[in-house]
């Protein structure tokens, strides 16, 4: 049996898991995965996409969307749009999608719309919050879903207390996977400390990019003077600025204290990440990236869905509060600072798993429309 696989990517989250998904059909599923990449452009700029292609080593996508920057509402609607086209030439068996941005909720409307069975990875995570947009995108694809794969028991949890039980597979997470594999195809790690003027464990990595918090100046700003008041101690923050970020931080404070820089290679990020003495972002990827490479984290949100790791107790939620960032910062730093056990399925058969249950609901499936 061979099938018909499109993956929709659109951001460097998906890039990431998508990669591990690419590579594996390669090396294992070549004879039964007639495999497709549609990039609906979300994410455009070079340091944002294309580096990460080449990183990655992800294929040349069948169909490029350009879609680009606009509201969500007019993102989403223009995906959809362009994605129905592309999705009625490729005739796919099965849309694969990954996450909670604009482009996996299109990908979702999209293949339902045209009847075609969905695969979610990354299923059946949930922050409770209702007013964040990667939230709505995540529970609707879920709800359409035909094969939803989850990477903990918590999300499959999730995924039941809302009557979803069919087709609800715990495979464990992708993305470690992917992350080894750029540590393992990396260059001289070295470099980037020298380049940047770094000292591992003298530095601290700051992210922001979730529209909760650049679509308001307000915490915006309580997230800026946070950073400075903790860098302020003495401990330098280097803040790989997403180009949204950078253009609300434009309208407010630009503190002198953080050392603002272009966004970063897979790589390079992980590079970064693993020699700093402590994260503070609003990246859900990054959370999980950090507690794999036993880097202590801040999340400046008020939830999130990776919620194993604060009950671990190597991630701590600050929300956009100006005194809690620095003071608990500081309390990060200061330790001591728990054992760090596997908690998404940590391995390398994760994306062989994935694919392994892929095939067989896509059978399944097929059986059911036959009869």
């Amino acid at each position: 049996m061979t099938i018909r696989l499109v993956t929709v990517v659109g951001a460097r989250p998906e890039f990431v898991q998508v990669g591990a998904i690419a590579r594996a059909i390669d090396t294992s599923f070549g004879s039964s995965i007639d495999y497709h990449l549609i990039h609906t452009g979300q994410h455009y700029d070079t340091n944002m996409s294309q580096d990460f292609f080449d990183e990655l080593g992800l294929p040349e996508p069948a169909r490029h969307l350009g879609v680009g920057s606009e509201s969500p509402a007019v993102q989403v609607g223009e995906m959809i749009t362009r994605l129905d086209g592309a999705l009625r030439d490729l005739e796919p068996d099965v849309v694969m999608v990954f996450g909670d941005t604009n482009s996996t909720l299109a990908g979702a409307l999209a293949a339902s719309k045209l009847g075609v069975p969905l695969a979610h990875v990354e299923s059946g995570l949930r922050s409770f919050n209702r007013a964040m947009p990667e939230e709505m995108n995540r529970r609707v694809t879920d709800h359409l879903a035909s094969i939803l794969f989850c990477p903990s028991e918590n999300a499959v949890a999730n995924l039941s207390s809302e009557g979803i039980f069919e087709g609800v597979h715990l495979t464990g997470d992708v993305m470690y996977e992917s992350m080894l594999h750029t540590l393992s195809h990396r260059g001289d790690p070295d470099e980037v400390l020298r380049r940047l003027g770094l000292t591992g464990g003298e530095y601290a990595v700051a992210t922001t990019h979730r529209t909760e918090n650049t679509d308001s100046p307000e915490r915006l700003n309580q997230i800026v003077l946070g950073l400075s008041d903790f860098a302020s101690s003495g401990i330098e923050i280097v803040f790989p600025i997403h180009p949204r970020t950078r253009s609300r931080l434009e309208l407010t404070l630009t503190p002198s204290s953080v050392r603002l820089i272009d966004p970063m290679s897979h790589s390079e990020t992980l590079t970064l990440l693993e020699n700093a003495a402590l994260l503070l972002t609003d990246s859900g990827g990054l959370q999980k990236e950090s507690y794999w490479l036993g880097t202590p984290c801040v999340t400046m949100r008020d939830q999130t869905e990776w919620v194993e790791t604060v009950a671990n107790g190597w991630n701590r939620l600050t929300g956009a509060d100006r005194r809690r960032i620095a003071n608990v910062a500081h309390e990060m730093l200061a330790g001591p600072l728990p054992e760090r056990p596997p908690l998404y399925g940590e391995g390398t058969a994760v994306t062989t798993a994935i694919l392994d249950r892929l095939m067989a609901d896509i059978g399944v499936l097929a059986g059911a429309e036959a009869s």
